[in-house]
């Protein structure tokens, strides 16, 4: 894998178990990890079509870090926010609810969209494809758990997931 041309699915095939052990180490979600390594997979296919990539599997370890770096980033600055407005707002339970309060029409509406296009995308995919990805983003159930379901292999169930969430990204990106 030395050469410029990134084989993401070979790639994908020999270190995504690995990748996500490596990520479950730093956090405790489960299913973080796996979301992470996805997305570090999709980031690497994107950047192996405009650029030479030297070296994919430090690259792709990088960016898994990377994407972790900025969920943790993320989540404290949303932590910092909540406990902000209920510091400030200790006993105005209004504002509270307004947090969490439903989106406005505009974006209740865009989300809608976004659903429908992708149920159609799910609904379009390979059987055993769709089944892992529904029991895995629905039911919640690891890879673990999906392959005796299905009574396939871990890395089976990992394909799937990874081919329909990347057709799904496609899609979405498509149609910005």
């Amino acid at each position: 894998m030395s050469n410029s041309k990134v084989n993401i699915e070979e790639l994908f095939q020999e270190h995504c178990q690995r990748l996500t052990n490596y990520i479950r180490k730093k956090i405790l979600n489960n299913e973080d990890a796996e979301d992470i390594a996805q997305y570090a997979f999709i980031r690497v296919q994107a950047a192996s079509k405009t650029s030479d990539i030297s070296n994919p599997i430090s690259y792709l370890y990088q960016t898994a870090s990377n994407i972790l770096i900025d969920m943790k980033r993320r989540e404290k600055l949303h932590d910092a926010y909540i406990h902000s407005v209920m510091n400030t707002n200790a006993f105005d339970t209004n504002v509270v609810e307004s947090v969490y309060s439903t989106p406005g029409p505009d974006r209740i509406i865009s989300a809608q969209n976004q659903l429908k296009r992708i149920e159609s995308i799910v609904e379009k995919m390979p059987e055993k494809q769709r089944k892992a990805f529904l029991l895995h983003r629905i039911k919640g159930l690891t890879y673990a758990q999906i392959a005796e379901t299905m009574n396939v292999s871990v890395s089976s169930v990992e394909k799937y997931i990874f081919t329909a969430l990347k057709q799904c990204r496609q899609v979405l990106i498509e149609e910005e």
